[in-house]
């Protein structure tokens, strides 16, 4: 019975679970953002306060608590294609697999030729002043191929400093984020939780509407697993409306 439920006062909490996320106002299905190894909603408080003025000692004759602010912060494991372009704000373009023909360079030894496209296959050099009149090069002593692009040995056999150089390859499809070319976006969560201290107990916190900033950091090189740290403000959602409901986040659970 929910009155059992209102009593309880046995409530240790660890909570783990699932994180879902669609942009807010859409109709569109909340998907799993993955991993999270972290979520709060923090408050700040405005307090307003007046002295006692009646007696020694002073102390407060009056208090007026207003929250200032809620912030939502997160820890993302999984920096798959949406959670890294909302974390940068970036726009994503899905690249589908096809095939370059003679990419222009000019070889500098002991330097990378950073292709078009990542992840070359079929990879064929030549060299010449035009690529019609170019003779092929053998990768063995001159070249490697990387997903980067193709690095030129800086003691190749068949390549000169300078030399002109025309490359064609093969690519697979693949997504490419450009960062810091829209918005914040706004987004909808629902935390899905199970208390651990509590038999895995569900607990569904729905945040109605935050926005999410920048990443503070995006780590490329380190000794351990990458994260997203990210945070937003919990905004207020005017649809939601009635005595006593909530305009920014509630709380289920059993």
């Amino acid at each position: 019975m929910p009155v059992d439920v209102i009593k309880q006062i046995y409530k240790p909490t660890m909570t783990v679970g699932q994180v879902y996320a669609r942009a807010y106002g859409t109709l569109a299905q909340p998907m799993p953002v993955g991993n999270v190894l972290e979520l709060s909603v923090e408050h700040s408080e405005d307090v307003q306060t007046q002295e006692d003025m009646t007696t020694l000692g002073g102390g407060t004759h009056a208090e007026v608590r207003r929250v200032k602010e809620v912030k939502m912060k997160a820890k993302l494991a999984d920096l798959n294609v949406v959670n890294l372009a909302r974390s940068v704000l970036g726009t994503v373009e899905a690249i589908g697999a096809g095939a370059a023909t003679d990419e222009p360079f000019v070889a500098t030894l002991g330097g990378l030729l950073p292709l078009t496209h990542i992840s070359p296959t079929a990879v064929a050099v030549k060299k010449g002043a035009t690529a019609g009149a170019a003779t092929p090069v053998p990768m063995a002593g001159n070249y490697e191929v990387r997903p980067e692009g193709v690095f030129v040995l800086a003691d190749a056999k068949d390549i000169t400093e300078s030399d002109k150089l025309w490359i064609s390859y093969s690519y697979g499809a693949y997504a490419a984020i450009e960062a810091l070319t829209t918005k914040a976006v706004e987004l909808q969560l629902i935390f899905g939780g199970l208390n651990e201290a509590d038999n895995g107990k569900p607990v569904v916190v729905d945040i109605f509407r935050a926005s999410q900033g920048v990443t503070k950091a995006l780590t490329l090189v380190g000794k351990g697993f990458n994260s997203l740290d990210v945070e937003g403000t919990v905004l207020m959602d005017p649809t939601k409306t009635g005595a006593g409901i909530s305009k920014y986040y509630r709380t289920r659970m059993s």
